[in-house]
């Protein structure tokens, strides 16, 4: 997200993102259109929702999705961005959207990856400017089955397990989910897995005046998801 690749410095955006705020009385959100380097994606919320899904159904059937010409993907974008989607997701090795989502190119998806995908200020900020400024009409908060910060996260709720380091303050914030599904039937962390990207999805919201605006005029939508390591699926039925 820097200046040279997409012609706006940190005052513009911030300025910018004052007069989102601003204007999200009046439904509109004030967006240059040079902003992102280029025009936005074309795509609304749902049909780049349905291009995930269908990226991921070529990802489990077909092992060859990933060739990809990345040299003349490079030459293309790089005059600017307009990702039609952004998607939120753990920083597992295990789960790289780009490729589940069907060996996706340069310059299709806005990534954010952190342990637990959890919604924190900078996650808050960078999808802000996804939505606000490039133009991404979907995002997506990605959980995954057999989550780390997730177990480790249950076993805190259960167990009353510590970690060392910045781990266990890391980790606060997926504690809730886990204490809340409990005492469901099934694997308390996959089940807590789900809890807590639909807790995250609904905390993006809650946080961005920004986002929240856009949801309400029905120009970006938040959604939840879930990873299968074992089939490759992703679940958006939560």
């Amino acid at each position: 997200m820097c200046e040279r690749c997409t012609g706006m410095g940190r005052r513009a955006f911030l300025g910018l993102a004052g007069a989102a705020v601003a204007g999200l009385a009046g439904g509109f959100i004030a967006s240059p259109a040079h902003a992102a380097g280029g025009p936005k994606t074309e795509l609304t919320a749902d049909q780049a929702l349905e291009k995930l899904k269908a990226g991921n159904a070529r990802y489990v059937t077909d092992a060859q999705v990933c060739a990809a010409d990345l040299s003349g993907q490079r030459h293309h974008v790089t005059a600017g961005q307009a990702p039609w989607a952004t998607v939120i997701s753990c920083a597992d090795s295990r789960v790289p959207p780009e490729l589940l989502f069907g060996g996706l190119g340069l310059g299709e998806i806005f990534v954010i990856r952190n342990a637990g995908n959890l919604i924190d200020l900078d996650v808050v900020g960078t999808v802000e400017y996804g939505a606000a400024v490039l133009g991404s009409p979907l995002v997506v908060v990605m959980g995954h089955q057999r989550c780390g910060a997730v177990a480790a996260a249950c076993d805190t709720a259960i167990k009353n397990a510590t970690f060392p380091g910045s781990i266990g303050q890391m980790i606060e914030p997926i504690v809730p989910s886990a204490l809340a599904v409990k005492d469901v039937p099934g694997d308390i962390v996959t089940n807590a897995v789900k809890e807590n990207a639909k807790r995250q999805a609904a905390r993006l919201v809650e946080r961005s005046p920004i986002v929240s605006g856009l949801v309400q005029s029905s120009k970006v939508k938040v959604v939840s998801a879930f990873y299968d390591l074992d089939s490759g699926k992703v679940d958006f039925a939560l």
